[in-house]
């Protein structure tokens, strides 16, 4: 059925895209192992992905403890898994419209950090409806995340998501505000509360994996040619690994195309104090009595 301004068509292929991720996320998160390479996690989820959708909406990221988003191998990456605290967040996309979800996998012992977020989660979607103004919804995940004795990542936040958009408004931050947007039948957002034991704040590091096309303009070095045609055919403004880029002396295009501002990249987020982060993700559709979740 349609919901608000969402017609049938635009619901069914939300839905598709939260069920193939459920399936992809369960089988997923089970690779996560010690000894298991980064690499063959990814590749395993963006396969799954690829056979039963219509693409990933960005690149399976993997954060290791301190790290908070935007972590994905590279090419030739042999990374394993240790004692780690893993933050697994995928993205599926039907026809662009888009389910994402994230989960902590615990190597590390920090089972009240994972529980944190995930309670979180569940108390921010009891919030969620029509009316409710995106303030009061991190009002409740500031709550559980320090009524655990931890600090929520104040300077990020959930999203909208809308048709090849990973990340639109409205945000949902992880706190409480008294500014806020209000949310309205057929909002589609990504709720993603994350927990630290540190201070609460991330900043950018070295490592950049990542990209998306921020504006088309004429490219005259043919290999960056090259890229952008492939960038702008298969992903359009969706965010895509650079190890995805199979062509020669990809590195130096990509690198060449960012400086230019045709691309934009996404460098590793970190816990400032270097603490641990943990994360829970779900994808919801605001309905008239609450909201629909996509992906749980």
């Amino acid at each position: 059925m349609s919901i608000g301004p969402l017609d049938d068509e635009t619901v069914a292929k939300y839905r598709e895209a939260g069920e193939i991720l459920r399936t992809v996320m369960d089988e997923t998160r089970e690779m996560v192992e010690p000894g298991v390479t980064h690499l063959e996690v990814a590749e395993h989820a963006e396969a799954r992905i690829h056979e039963l959708a219509d693409g990933c909406a960005f690149p399976a990221n993997i954060s290791i403890n301190e790290e908070a988003s935007h972590a994905t191998p590279a090419r030739d990456d042999e990374t394993v898994f240790g004692e780690d605290l893993v933050c697994l967040d995928l993205g599926v996309h039907v026809d662009g419209y888009i389910a994402d979800a994230a989960v902590t996998v615990d190597l590390a012992g920090e089972d009240q950090l994972v529980e944190a977020a995930e309670q979180a989660l569940d108390a921010a979607l009891d919030e969620i409806g029509p009316g409710v103004e995106t303030g009061v919804v991190g009002g409740a995940i500031e709550d559980v995340i320090r009524g655990y004795g931890f600090t929520p990542v104040l300077n990020l936040s959930g999203h909208g998501v809308a048709q090849y958009d990973a990340h639109t408004g409205p945000n949902i931050p992880n706190r409480g505000t008294d500014r806020g947007v209000e949310l309205a039948v057929g909002d589609v957002v990504a709720v993603e509360p994350f927990a630290t034991d540190g201070r609460g704040k991330v900043g950018e590091g070295s490592k950049e994996e990542i990209y998306s096309l921020e504006r088309e303009r004429s490219v005259r070095n043919r290999q960056a040619r090259e890229v952008l045609e492939h960038v702008t055919e298969n992903y359009r403004t969706l965010p895509f690994a650079a190890r995805w880029i199979d062509s020669p002396r990809a590195e130096m295009a990509i690198s060449r195309l960012s400086r230019q501002g045709v691309l934009h990249g996404y460098p590793v987020l970190k816990e400032e104090d270097g603490r641990m982060v943990s994360q829970a993700e779900h994808t919801v559709i605001v309905t008239e009595d609450g909201c629909e979740i996509t992906t749980a």
